[in-house]
């Protein structure tokens, strides 16, 4: 394993943090806030990135171990750090909670362990919820349209860190490619912050409701999230764009590049919004009876269900008080999640596919052993391969949500808070189902232990599992040479 190479791109990355951390700090001073917080952690991110940046590895390409160890150690360590500024401020109690909340902010999940939020100071909580934003694309992507020097050394390390059983170039150039994503997602961000205050958001409120709707991450400023508002035209305007933010990025690029027909026509895209629809018809159906009204019922129905497949996580009702049917309903969409592609998280649909499909055709074999079936999505034969990856990736998230599960039982929480805090953070989703991490409760009464095992969820959840095998597993490490 080439570590110089890795410590060298993490120390860029960390420079690109504390840049970042630059415009919260500036958010504090704005506000008369204490900046202490910001400055103590862009100071240490500097001192820790500088040596770093100094090493010359001998070899500049990374390999498919090197990709995936480097973004995993990465973003453990942007994690970290980012814990600083919550740990200095003393809202957020032990480290491990601040680590928690970092955690979860980069993934875009949205748990939280703040039981009271809008007393907090502006600058820290803009610093919560842009963690969001930068995770949201992914941060590697972001340094890869920063650096273009490393772009086309690094396709192992962009694939590793982007979300989907696989990974696609817009162009030619993964640099280009990354300006490309980033373009995209700039412009829908702006979009989104214009049409909040068109619908009566003051401008903080609309930048920081906009930077956890783009990474589809869910932390809002208010206790309550977005019903704390009770403005149905801002609800619309984060529905809509929620959907959109799940939505596989490639669709964007071919609808900016006149493929309109192969836009529209692609398969996962169908499957997302087809799966939005049905779930918001069901739901609405199921409870009806408790609104008195259609308006009232698709409102609620809509909205969360659309930020629970994009495994955004804001809420504008308890729907931990919906019938069972609807709550089953939202754990299976916590599950399928977004596309891929997308800020979203979750299984992603396009695996979703392809393990249905996959299921079909081998029920045909049974039926019929001479046929000769192929898996296909739009028009194209899936690799074998992909087929393989899909149902071992299905295997170990289920694995390793069900040994997850199991420590984090050892709290003593109801079933239903066990089993669905463990999916809502290994999805990516934040708000789980029950009396204590429901969409009006919080994860500040887990144990540290079970924090940290769900901090754990949220990263393997993002990084979508082998990136953190890689890290963790001692015989990926054979021959490395500290050296080199």
């Amino acid at each position: 394993m080439n570590i110089k190479l890795i410590l060298k791109t993490l120390g860029k990355i960390l420079l690109i943090e504390a840049g970042y951390m630059l415009i919260s700090l500036l958010v504090s001073v704005f506000y008369g806030e204490s900046v202490l917080p910001f400055l103590i952690a862009i100071a240490g991110m500097l001192l820790f990135a500088l040596p770093l940046m100094l090493l010359r590895p001998s070899k500049t390409i990374f390999s498919a171990r090197d990709g995936l160890a480097g973004v995993a150690l990465i973003w453990i360590t942007m994690s970290l750090f980012g814990a600083i500024p919550f740990y200095i401020d003393g809202n957020f109690g032990t480290f491990i909670d601040c680590f928690f909340e970092s955690a979860s902010g980069f993934t875009t999940t949205g748990a939280s362990i703040l039981t009271e939020i809008e007393s907090l100071p502006r600058g820290i909580l803009f610093w919560r919820s842009s963690t969001h934003w930068l995770g949201g694309m992914g941060i590697l992507v972001l340094a890869l349209a920063l650096f273009p020097s490393i772009g086309e050394r690094a396709q192992n390390l962009m694939a590793a860190e982007s979300p989907g059983p696989t990974s696609e170039k817009l162009t030619a150039r993964i640099s280009t490619s990354s300006k490309i994503l980033y373009l995209i997602y700039t412009a829908l961000t702006l979009a989104e912050i214009l049409c909040l205050l068109v619908a009566g958001l003051p401008l903080y409120d609309s930048i920081v409701t906009t930077f956890a709707t783009a990474g589809t991450g869910g932390f809002s400023v208010m206790n309550a999230s977005i019903a704390g508002y009770n403005n149905l035209a801002a609800e619309i305007v984060i529905t809509v764009f929620t959907m959109l933010f799940g939505i596989n990025f490639t669709v964007f690029f071919m609808l900016i590049t006149g493929q309109f027909v192969r836009a529209f026509k692609n398969s996962e895209l169908v499957f997302y919004l087809s799966t939005i629809a049905t779930a918001i018809t069901l739901i609405s159906i199921n409870i009806y009876s408790m609104y008195g009204s259609l308006g009232q019922t698709l409102r609620h129905a809509s909205f969360n269900v659309v930020t629970i497949v994009t495994t955004t996580g804001f809420s504008s009702t308890d729907f931990n008080q919906w019938p069972q049917l609807s709550r089953i309903i939202l754990v299976l969409l916590m599950i399928v999640g977004a596309c891929a592609g997308s800020t979203g998280g979750g299984l992603k649909c396009s695996r979703v596919m392809i393990l249905c499909k996959a299921v079909v055709r081998e029920i045909r074999r049974m039926i019929t052993p001479k046929r000769v079936s192929i898996v296909k999505m739009d028009g194209k034969p899936i690799l074998e391969t992909t087929i393989a990856n899909t149902a071992v990736f299905a295997t170990l998230y289920a694995t390793i949500s069900i040994g997850a599960m199991l420590i984090v039982a050892l709290d003593n929480f109801d079933f239903t808070t066990t089993i669905v805090s463990v999916l809502a953070c290994i999805g990516n989703i934040g708000p789980a189902l029950g009396p204590v991490a429901g969409p009006t409760g919080n994860y500040a009464d887990f144990s540290q232990l079970s924090k940290i095992v769900l901090s754990l969820c949220m990263l393997i959840g993002r990084l979508e599992i082998f990136p953190m095998i890689v890290l963790l597993y001692p015989k990926a490490w054979k021959g490395t040479n500290f050296k080199r």
